[in-house]
């Protein structure tokens, strides 16, 4: 071989060699082409990865979590009661949260919010990088990608979360507009405190609404949204508040860029240190009563309970913060500061409720159910299952006068017509035998209404009942807003002994005061479930119904009802008050409950105390309650009425009762009684009185227990006092032995007259069962 085919032999091998050496090292797998082939595949798959995913992934519903709201409970001033639920958060709509407010959540984290696709994805990128090397939360998510993983996500920081938030983000941006993504971020987020949303947040920062924030607290609010602990300005370092406020400019210089502040305004910002925390508003006291009747209105009103629960309702009430206050003071001062349940046993059965109520619109204004939770669950101003006793009496009167009833003897009955006030007098014409004592076994012989009503007389209204008509009676208290299936048609009712909660008490004194137009105590006023951005209010009725007694027959009750106050057995409790008042007490059999239901022109207050063991919840007699004897409703239930409408009434003294009649305590007395059925006269004479003053008797209670004298006065004005029972007769007047009239006589007499067994002077007290 010669040199040169050595030479090229040589060559060859070193090219062999080469290509050996090429091929099995790294760089064979690797050329541009290869790489940028592998780049665009990748490319391609992630697009087409991409594409799977927008088509698979929908838009899911909200989570539970994030949908949770609680229940807010308004006093009628709109200031927070109480809020109730798992979640500080209150709903609102965007139409409540000022412009420029809305504007400070725009430039403190997405400028350009209102022009780009729902996702920054630089920001986003830089955040999958973050989250794949490690490097824990990342920021650069747009307000929508916010809203998104807030309502829609949860807060797991994960590279396949972090893909379907921009997937829902795009099309959560297409799906809905600009505004209601705005409305949904600001409602869903967490700004410490406790409280989601801006609404909660607005109240525990500042103590306002949402509708009610300046442009530098909404500044400070959207602030929060970065570090909401760390921002607090109220736990927050010295760092932490040179931060907050270095936040806080950032986003108003952002709001002059966006011309949505010009740089006078801006210079006009002062930041706004926020108030001190509270505890969050909640079911304590009184507001546990309170909302828990309102609830069982709104769902007998027709809101579901389960879409209740689940809150985002806000339910404004008819009570009055002042009075309220006043009524729960009054309750203390009058009542529970007198007793002592570690030295006296019964003091620890004492349970007092109370129900207040503007008859003018219905609404209930105050009230006091007991000693709160978890102390005792019933509410004493709802129970119905205690005696409201001789407050039912001027019920027994409205009937009789509204369905135009007689007495046995044909005369009218209203506020002057006499009645044989005797203790113990058999009722005639009732379907079963019937003699109720009066108080103290007390007898009062011939009476007119009036008095009778004055010293809740109970013979009197035992007689009248069945005069009237037990039927016709149940009928007009039934209309009056008492519970009917709690009342047995027996003579007894007309004692009161059927059950009667404070809150309908109070109704039917409204009716009263409100000149017979009836009125349904109700404790909400307004009703707003926010839900998706939009308010959905409920109808409520009108407290104020139709008319259900006659203008003349309701002032007629309120006129005579005056004179329990000024001259009766409330008048001792109410003396020294400087308001025009009417009102009944009443005292239950066994002494089990005592009332005071009374009004001014403008509030109407049914004040009931009641005696309830602790064990067991059963009912037990009041007597010795406080270091007394007897509770009658002329004692505590008289005294914290009066107390708390001093007070309730303000400055002002309540204004004048404007009734239309002529009878009653409250109208002049007529000039001359009207004449009644002719009997023989009596050569003694009758002094002339009115109906509002108890007359001085001219016989003893043993006279008038027997019967009257033998002969019969003439009543002032002509005319002869009609019969009245007595012992041994016949019924219509027929005299007996003596000339006493007999057993089964009629029981009533005369308007205006005044025969021989009149009133006597009686106790202030009230008789059992009145």
């Amino acid at each position: 071989m010669g040199r040169a085919d050595a030479r090229r032999a040589r060559q060859g091998s070193a090219r062999r060699a080469g290509k050996n050496t090429k091929k099995s090292g790294i760089g064979r797998f690797f050329t541009w082409k290869k790489v940028l082939g592998a780049f665009l595949g990748v490319c391609l798959l992630g697009i087409v990865g991409f594409i799977g995913l927008y088509l698979y992934v929908d838009v899911p519903s909200g989570n539970k979590q994030a949908k949770l709201q609680s229940n807010v409970f308004k006093y009628a001033d709109g200031s927070v009661m109480a809020r109730v639920g798992e979640v500080n958060r209150e709903t609102v709509p965007l139409s409540r949260i000022p412009k420029d407010v809305q504007h400070t959540f725009v430039a403190a984290e997405n400028k350009t919010f209102y022009d780009d696709s729902g996702v920054d994805l630089k920001g986003t990128l830089r955040g999958v990088v973050n989250t794949l090397s490690g490097k824990g939360k990342q920021g650069g998510s747009t307000i929508t990608q916010q809203y998104v993983k807030n309502y829609y996500l949860s807060q797991e920081q994960t590279v396949s979360r972090k893909l379907q938030e921009i997937v829902i983000s795009l099309k959560v941006d297409q799906k809905f507009s600009k505004d209601e993504i705005l409305a949904g971020y600001i409602n869903t987020s967490f700004y410490g405190r406790g409280a989601y949303g801006i609404q909660a947040a607005a109240q525990a920062y500042y103590g306002v609404d949402s509708d009610k924030l300046t442009v530098a607290q909404g500044a400070y609010l959207a602030s929060l949204l970065q570090a909401p602990n760390q921002y607090d300005w109220a736990i927050a370092s010295d760092a932490g508040k040179k931060l907050v406020q270095e936040r806080w400019a950032y986003t108003l210089n952002n709001m002059v860029d966006m011309k949505w502040l010009t740089p006078q305004e801006r210079a006009q910002q002062k930041f706004p240190v926020p108030k001190p925390p509270k505890p969050l508003p909640g079911l304590s006291g009184q507001a546990s009563y309170i909302i828990d009747a309102a609830k069982k209105e709104l769902f007998a009103n027709g809101v579901d309970e389960n879409e209740f629960e689940a809150g985002g309702w806000t339910v404004t009430l008819g009570i009055e913060k002042n009075r309220q206050k006043a009524l729960e003071a009054s309750v203390k001062r009058k009542l529970t500061d007198d007793l002592e349940p570690g030295q006296r046993p019964v003091d620890r059965d004492v349970q007092l409720g109370a129900t207040s109520v503007d008859p003018k619109t219905g609404y209930v204004v105050a009230l006091y159910g007991g000693a709160g939770y978890p102390k005792h669950y019933t509410n004493n101003a709802t129970r119905s299952d205690y005696q409201p006793a001789s407050t039912f009496k001027p019920l027994i009167l409205a009937s009789a006068m509204e369905n135009h009833a007689v007495t046995k003897g044909g005369v009218p009955i209203n506020p002057n017509t006499i009645y044989d006030g005797r203790n113990r007098r058999p009722v005639v014409g009732g379907t079963t035998p019937f003699a109720p004592p009066n108080e103290d076994e007390h007898s009062y012989g011939k009476i007119s209404v009036q008095t009778a009503t004055n010293n809740s007389v109970n013979a009197v209204f035992a007689q009248m009942g069945a005069d009237v008509g037990l039927d016709q009676v149940k009928k007009t208290a039934v209309s009056l807003g008492m519970d009917g299936a709690k009342m047995d048609v027996q003579p007894a009712m007309t004692l009161g002994t059927m059950g009667a909660s404070p809150l309908q008490m109070a109704g039917a004194y409204a009716t009263f005061d409100n000149h017979g137009q009836k009125v349904t105590p109700a404790l909400v006023k307004k009703a707003v479930h926010t839900q998706d951005g939009s308010d959905k209010e409920v109808d409520f009725k009108n407290p104020i119904g139709e008319q259900v007694l006659s203008r003349t027959t309701a002032d007629t009750i309120t006129s005579v009802l005056t004179g329990v106050v000024n001259d009766g057995t409330a008048s001792e409790a109410v003396k020294n008050t400087s308001y025009k008042a009417a009102g009944k007490t009443g005292t239950s059999d066994d002494n089990k409950s005592a009332w005071f239901v009374g009004y001014t022109p403008n509030l109407v207050t049914a004040v009931g105390m009641f005696g309830e063991s602790p064990n067991g919840g059963t009912q037990v007699t009041l007597k010795g309650a406080g270091g007394g004897g007897r509770v009658n409703g002329g004692g505590y239930p008289a005294r914290v009425w009066a107390d708390y409408t001093q007070t309730a009434l303000g400055d002002g003294n309540g204004g004048d009762f404007d009734l239309d009649t002529d009878m009653g305590a409250a109208a002049p007395p007529p000039p001359s009684p009207t004449a009644t059925p002719t009997v023989p006269a009596s050569p003694t004479p009758t002094p002339t009185h009115s109906a509002t003053t108890s007359p001085t008797p001219t016989t003893s209670p043993s006279d008038t227990t027997s019967g009257r004298p033998s002969g019969r006065p003439t009543p002032t004005g002509g005319g002869s006092t009609p019969p009245d029972g007595g012992t041994g007769g016949n019924p219509g007047g027929n005299t007996g032995t003596g000339g006493n009239t007999g057993t089964g006589g009629t029981g009533d007499g005369g308007t205006g007259g005044n025969p021989g067994g009149n009133t006597s002077n009686g106790s202030n007290g009230l008789p059992n069962f009145g």
